[in-house]
């Protein structure tokens, strides 16, 4: 893998302003900052092991985009899980380290890195600031912040490197097309994913972890912003990198500056879809902060970046995606399909 990477970081052309390497490219976020950027005019090189995404998407992305110059690397790997933490920091930590070494060896140090609003662990207050002290509460938000850690000692150590830390709260939404969208492979990992699958009959229950939270109505409350706003965010970041030569590594929230709770999230969805979705309560989650959302006004200034979707239009979106796409990416006579609709039986 590496020797491809090598390879294709060196045949992309040195007037390298308007290439961009995007990681991740056929994933939920991937997807939608692909689709931004070549909307944008960038030339875009997608690599992607297929590990939780999709090849279907980036045919999506390139349909949408009018545009059929994309090149794409998918790698196929193992994919790691979370419940193997030490499988998980060698996939993630491992392969960063991998990809800024071979940065460096083709001259390429400008990077915008998808980091985590897991970084701020429990904060003691709201919102969270970009100078909060970090302190991450699980192997996900961990690894998210050895890589900022590194990033930081790395341009530190070569003054070249111009490094964007995009701090994400909860991305939630798809595109308006409603051709592209979140769709995870095995058990999701947050909360839209679910909601839309008792949605759309692959699940027959919600499970809410928590209704003892200290907040307004017992259940987490979070920053969820549209993956859309979320896209716009990396090209003002990438701007951000470009015009700044001085940057060094700077780290930016990427919220709404609202938070909003579980079961208002649920009960937006339901208005969207036009339906009452079946719900339990369970314990809360080890790792699960009670209430996380985003102090906005250092992107809003040095990015000139600003969420505009509000969680109706999130719902909306999400909806329509997952209306139009019950089983993502998969038809429903696929194996993977076949598989859900046998447990949903038993």
């Amino acid at each position: 893998m590496n020797h491809q990477l090598r390879k294709m970081l060196n045949e992309m052309p040195r007037e390298c302003a308007r290439w961009i390497l995007v990681t991740g490219g056929a994933g939920y976020i991937g997807s939608h900052t692909a689709l931004q950027l070549l909307l944008e005019g960038y030339k875009v090189v997608i690599v992607d092991n297929l590990d939780n995404s999709d090849e279907e998407a980036v045919k999506r992305v390139v349909d949408l985009s009018g545009k059929h110059g994309v090149n794409l690397y998918f790698f196929k790997a193992v994919g790691e899980s979370v419940a193997k933490p030490l499988h998980y920091y060698s996939n993630n930590l491992i392969g960063t380290l991998n990809l800024l070494e071979l940065m460096a060896d083709v001259g390429c140090k400008k990077l915008v890195f998808s980091s985590s609003a897991t970084v701020y662990g429990q904060p003691k207050s709201v919102p969270c600031t970009e100078d909060f002290p970090v302190e991450a509460l699980n192997p996900y938000g961990r690894t998210k912040l050895f890589i900022e850690e590194i990033s930081r000692d790395l341009q530190y150590s070569d003054p070249e490197w111009r490094i964007i830390l995009l701090r994400y709260f909860n991305p939630v939404g798809a595109h308006p097309s409603g051709l592209i969208g979140e769709d995870p492979r095995g058990i999701p990992n947050n909360l839209m994913p679910f909601v839309q699958q008792v949605a759309v009959g692959r699940l027959p229950e919600l499970t809410v972890f928590g209704s003892d939270y200290n907040t307004r109505d017992g259940t987490g409350v979070r920053d969820y912003i549209h993956v859309q706003d979320l896209a716009t965010g990396h090209s003002a970041a990438l701007q951000k990198l470009f015009n700044t030569k001085d940057i060094g590594c700077a780290a930016y929230n990427l919220g709404t500056g609202r938070g909003t709770s579980v079961l208002e999230m649920v009960a937006a969805f339901e208005k969207a879809c036009g339906k009452i979705l079946p719900l339990r309560i369970a314990d809360r989650r080890p790792g699960d902060a009670s209430e996380l959302f985003a102090a906005t006004e250092k992107a809003e200034k040095e990015l000139g970046w600003k969420a505009e979707s509000g969680i109706d239009d999130m719902c909306r979106d999400q909806w329509n995606w997952a209306s139009r796409n019950p089983w993502g990416y998969r038809p429903p006579h696929s194996i993977e399909a076949i598989i859900d609709a046998s447990n949903k039986q038993a």
